[in-house]
């Protein structure tokens, strides 16, 4: 059987492989092992689990200066030692204490939850500090994830390492990393659409469905292209019938944003359902709706739509398209409405409108061949002024 990788830590001689944790079943523990010499002859030994024994790579260096030593440390020594791995512990800022920071100080943000989650792909850096973090430590854990996660979930790893590190950095309590992230190619250039016939099939099936929260959910999604977290945040005192507008708390560009309220959003919106909460779209006991996936699949069942055509953003990409294969909206325009913070965000689309001009051009050339095809006539043109 061969050998499981030894991960080095911050600590000389002081390794660990990554193992079944006992104390929480079907989740990784770190397992400890020291290194040294005795009598000239080299010792690999298990000294504890990150879990079961509360082991850590200080704790794990202690134990093998014990056992360097001739004899056993006195009780003075050992208190000794142990004071000074407790400061030196306490004075390193690893990967693991800035998340712990970054959190206390930006409270519960909206990405939060999904932080946590991207955070546990970091374990193998958690306790090193940014300066003991070297490339190929950061080009292993790209190659690893990439055999098993997209490279939209790497990206994300990736990013949230960066935000840690430059939180130290900038708050001079740690160093900025000495080389750049190298962030994977993404190709996000995939949009959704539907057919006239799909459309029809759909807008047939919201009309028809039971829960009038997924139906108008559906259809302002449709109508406006407001993404599901925006739907999910949007409150009634969000909306502005007098002047016309929506406001969108806490995009994804980073801050507040202000649309349009079109003629079939407020028509919409007025006739939905008002309750006692504050949420237009509420989940249980009247709280911020989180999810709303069973049922709104349901209805792009029931109209046939392809599986994998997502009920939600995939209207606002329907949305979009719509406007951009009209002719009648420019980039710029679309950038707004859809509250895209760049407009290489919005070039998935520029394919739509170049195919509406092409239609134009050929629309000019049509009219002209048929003034001129077969005929020998002259065309009288206006003269020039």
């Amino acid at each position: 059987m061969a050998k499981q990788e030894r991960i080095k830590t911050s600590y000389p001689s002081v390794v660990f492989i990554e193992g079944r944790s006992l104390a929480n079943p079907g989740k990784p523990e770190r397992i400890y092992y020291i290194r040294y010499r005795k009598d000239g002859k080299a010792i690999e030994e298990k000294v504890g689990r990150q879990f079961v024994d509360d082991m850590t790579p200080a704790r794990a260096a202690l134990i093998r200066a014990t056992r360097i030593q001739k004899n056993e440390l006195s009780n003075e020594e050992q208190r000794e030692a142990e004071r000074a791995a407790r400061e030196a512990e306490a004075g390193r800022y690893t990967i693991a204490r800035l998340w712990a920071e970054y959190q206390n100080q930006k409270g519960n943000y909206r990405t939060l939850k999904t932080d946590i989650s991207n955070f546990k792909h970091l374990e193998t850096l958690a306790d090193k500090e940014p300066r003991e973090i070297a490339k190929l430590d950061v080009d292993r854990l790209r190659l690893k994830l990439s055999k098993s996660k997209s490279s939209q979930t790497v990206k994300h790893v990736l990013v949230l390492l960066k935000r840690i590190v430059n939180f130290g950095a900038n708050r001079g309590i740690s160093e900025a990393l000495k080389f750049k992230i190298e962030m994977p190619r993404l190709n996000n250039e995939k949009t959704e659409d539907l057919t006239p016939d799909e459309l029809s099939r759909l807008l047939d099936a919201i009309s028809k469905a039971d829960c009038l929260q997924a139906a108008n959910l559906m259809r302002m999604a449709l109508f406006t292209g407001m993404r599901r977290g925006e739907l999910f945040r949007l409150q009634w005192t969000d909306l502005d019938f007098d002047r016309g507008f929506i406001h969108l708390r806490d995009t994804k560009g980073g801050k507040d944003q202000i649309i349009p309220m079109n003629a079939e959003a407020r028509k919409i919106l007025q006739g939905h359902e008002r309750t006692e909460s504050a949420f237009v779209f509420p989940g249980r006991s009247g709280q911020k709706r989180v999810d709303i996936k069973k049922t709104v699949n349901r209805i792009k069942d029931a109209a046939g739509l392809p599986k994998e055509f997502r009920a939600l953003h995939g209207l606002r990409h329907v949305y979009a398209s719509m406007l951009a294969s009209s002719g009648q909206v420019d980039m710029y325009t679309l950038q707004k409405l859809l509250t895209h913070k760049s407009p290489q965000m919005t070039q998935r689309y520029a394919h739509l409108r170049d195919e509406s001009l092409r239609a134009a051009s050929e629309l000019a050339g049509n009219i002209i061949g048929q003034a001129t095809n077969g005929k020998d006539k002259v065309v009288n043109l206006p003269e020039r002024v």
